[in-house]
């Protein structure tokens, strides 16, 4: 069987590394003499207008005020969102949080890093980002597919931990209208998603840059390149005659400080440098002003760099003002956070990462999640590990049935294109949204969410809190859903039997105390059913409708 391309990089690393490292390293640069940079200056921010970050509006910047915030009919109607989660992390093919993984000695990353690229003391992050060119990517061609899938809102990453923006930034020289790409991503996304009538979301990580990339500071303990620090520090001064010439490495990397326990910079111990706040609220404040989110995801517990600093409460009196002031007055944006308590989901809409909510919740929430890694990772794709289609849309109705929504990221190569599995899994969920969309939009929660084994308080963890997103459904498995009067009962696996009994529907169920006129199978017909004291008893026809899940219009007398 051949093996993957990470698994041989793995073999190839542990037994010719230092070997073949050496010869490479030292054909390129006999410099390998251990030494330590100093610390470089904080780079001045670029200074912003007077009153740069506010708007007149009903929200002021503290909870009191935010809280006359309410969650948007159109997105508790939405039910899903699919999302790139891309950037030039993406170009090296490697997997999640490659720009820092690539400065972690001896990891797969760094021995791929220094087999494709070379030493991260020579060709370090910086230089990744000038080989990315987004060379095949079709934003409108793309946000066909996804809206042909089911989406109903489109979400781009406007900058990572990696602290690259992906726009045309005022305030971040390191963006791709002026390396890599040398275009404005985020504006032509937003053009192709309001083009399709798609509500459009962004996502900013960009505030952990600040203790993410400390790596960047360190060097191999041992080798041939022992002790000779990565690029972390470098400074402004040491590019002339470089590609990067102009630039300051520190914007990127913002380690103007030694390296320590920086685990979260929310924390804010250390203190963050005023410089790295007042610049990531700038560009913040400017990436809002200049595309208009619908929805605007932070990767973080409650708001950026809370409670170190105000500046989320800024950001989201700033958006909620401006985008009240485009429809009449009310507020038609949303922000989400992580591990909210109750105060805080009067005005945030709380996101759960690679997880769902262990039952029904009576406030909308939302699932972010992945079919493979955050950033494109070849080893998936060779291996075929992307999440199933059938575990995607069991995972969706799950969801829904929760009163939250899906936020699934197709991660996209470098050059912007998606691999061929990830395409099935599109379109599968394309072909069964088509027939089974009525189930899924602009419902809401049935009086119980689900019956079944599934159901269970002793289902396992999801990653980051909440029940894990996927799991192994029977045919004993159903989740509800809600329309005005018509309810649907999603079959969550076929039964060997050909009749399907959900208990929460028996005669007398206070669930459900109407007669039945009729119930539906999506996609296939009416079928026959009887209702007895323990269950009600539908008889399936012979073929399935789809090879995935199965949603029953029930309709009352």
């Amino acid at each position: 069987m051949e093996l993957s391309r990470r698994t041989t990089l793995k073999l190839l690393a542990a037994t010719l590394l230092p070997t073949t490292l050496s010869r490479t390293l030292h054909a390129a640069d006999t410099t390998t003499q251990p030494f330590e940079r100093p610390l470089p200056p904080a780079p001045t921010p670029i200074p912003a207008p007077p009153n740069f970050g506010i708007a007149p509006g009903p929200f002021q910047p503290n909870a009191d005020s935010l809280s006359n915030w309410s969650c948007p009919d159109w997105y508790r109607d939405a039910k899903l969102g699919l999302w790139a989660h891309w950037g030039p992390q993406c170009q090296p093919e490697q997997g999640d949080w490659y720009a820092k993984g690539m400065y972690q000695y001896n990891s797969w990353q760094y021995k791929s890093h220094c087999e494709h690229y070379g030493h991260p003391s020579k060709f370090g992050f910086k230089d990744v980002i000038n080989t990315w060119k987004a060379e095949n990517w079709d934003p409108d061609h793309l946000v066909s597919l996804y809206k042909k899938a089911g989406a109903k809102f489109f979400a781009a990453m406007a900058n990572h931990h990696d602290n690259f923006d992906m726009f045309d930034s005022t305030y971040q020289p390191w963006n791709s209208t002026r390396i890599g790409p040398k275009t404005d991503i985020i504006g032509r996304w937003e053009k192709a998603a309001r083009n399709a009538g798609l509500r459009f979301a962004l996502t900013s990580h960009g505030d952990r840059s600040w203790s993410w990339m400390q790596e960047s500071q360190g060097a191999d303990p041992s080798g041939p390149y022992a002790h000779v620090q990565y690029d972390g520090r470098i400074s402004m001064a040491e590019g002339t005659g470089q590609w990067w010439e102009g630039f300051d490495p520190q914007d990127l990397y913002a380690q103007y400080h030694t390296v320590g326990k920086y685990d979260w910079p929310q924390n804010g111990k250390p203190p963050i440098d005023p410089n790295f706040i007042t610049k990531f609220y700038n560009r913040t404040i400017d990436l809002i002003s200049k595309y208009n989110p619908d929805l605007l995801y932070f990767d973080d517990t409650i708001l950026p760099l809370y409670p170190a600093s105000d500046i989320g409460f800024k950001i989201a009196a700033f958006l909620y003002n401006t985008n009240a002031a485009r429809n009449g007055g009310t507020c038609q944006a949303l922000i989400t956070g992580k591990l909210l308590q109750p105060e805080h989901r009067k005005f945030l809409l709380l996101d759960v990462e690679r997880g769902v909510t262990a039952g029904a919740d009576p406030l909308p929430w939302q699932t972010d999640t992945c079919i493979g890694s955050w950033h494109y990772d070849r080893g998936i794709f060779d291996r075929h590990q992307y999440k199933s289609a059938t575990q995607v849309i069991q995972m969706l109705i799950d969801i829904v049935s929760k009163n939250g929504t899906l936020l699934l990221n197709i991660p996209l190569k470098g050059d912007g294109t998606p691999d061929a599995d990830e395409l099935k899994v599109v379109d599968a969920l394309a072909q069964w949204i088509a027939p089974n969309g009525d189930a899924i939009y602009a419902t809401r929660p049935w009086s119980t969410y689900g019956e079944g084994p599934s159901t269970t308080a002793s289902q396992p963890k999801g990653q980051f809190g909440g029940a894990r997103d996927v799991r192994n459904y029977t045919p004993e498995d159903f989740r509800f859903t809600m329309k005005g009067e018509t309810l649907y009962a999603f079959l969550m696996a076929w039964p060997d039997s050909g009749t399907a009994s959900i208990k929460s529907l028996a005669a007398n169920s206070p669930h459900f105390p109407k007669p039945i006129a009729r119930i539906e199978l999506l996609g296939a017909g009416p079928v026959q059913f009887t209702r007895t004291p323990d269950a009600l008893q539908i008889q399936l026809p012979p073929e399935k409708p789809n090879p995935h899940a199965y949603a029953l219009k029930i309709t009352p007398a």
